[in-house]
């Protein structure tokens, strides 16, 4: 079975500490069981995390759903937000991961990246630099969450036109965002090898779409 590889790169800034971080890992959890109930995703799907702050650390590589395992994200009481540096090690994750087709073997779908944010780049320049080697990495689809009022939409659309917008880092929210990304996560499981990019389903009402 090809595998479909799901990158998530998770802001892990001083800004979301407290009940932020706590909604998100109880919204990641449930993720993660939602996704766990479809029988094609458990076939073909493999999760990597990777948070940032003024460190880049990848918390969980490259991994198979069904071995899959969450640990407790935390983050520092405040400090800066190396998102430059995220899309660095990312680029690489993809570069060393991704299985390429060849002559005698097919390789891996396109691959997913869902980036979430409650804040802007610390490091810009990076940030900058970096946005066209992810957009030349294949990616199937990128999608951007900017998440509260310190989040910038603009920037976010320079890497991706797929950015959506909520307004708070509360548990509703951030479960019906997360429950939208597994949505999300299915249908770009389902068009795999239909040569179609993947459609975005409908978002729920605590997301609006940033056009």
């Amino acid at each position: 079975m090809r595998r479909l590889p799901v990158y998530f790169l998770l802001d892990t800034s001083g800004s979301m500490n407290g009940e932020p971080i706590q909604a998100l890992n109880n919204a990641l959890s449930g993720m993660i069981n939602n996704l766990r109930t479809d029988a094609q995703a458990l076939d073909s799907l493999w999760l990597c995390i990777i948070t940032f702050d003024r460190h880049v650390n990848e918390i969980v590589p490259l991994t198979e759903l069904v071995n899959f395992q969450l640990p407790e994200i935390i983050c520092p009481k405040s400090g800066p937000t190396h998102t430059g540096k995220a899309l660095e090690i990312l680029y690489q994750k993809v570069k060393s991961d991704v299985i390429k087709s060849t002559t005698t073997q097919k390789g891996d779908w396109k691959p997913l990246f869902f980036l979430f944010t409650d804040g802007k780049p610390s490091d810009l320049q990076l940030y900058r630099e970096m946005i066209p080697k992810i957009k030349d990495s294949n990616f199937g689809t990128i999608v951007c969450c900017a998440a509260g009022n310190m989040a910038d939409d603009l920037l976010l659309k320079e890497l991706t036109e797929n950015v959506i917008h909520l307004d708070s880092t509360d548990s509703q929210t951030l479960k019906s965002f997360f429950k939208w990304v597994s949505e999300t996560i299915e249908q770009g499981n389902k068009s795999q090898g239909t040569g179609e990019s993947v459609m975005l389903p409908p978002p729920p009402k605590e997301i609006t779409v940033v056009l």
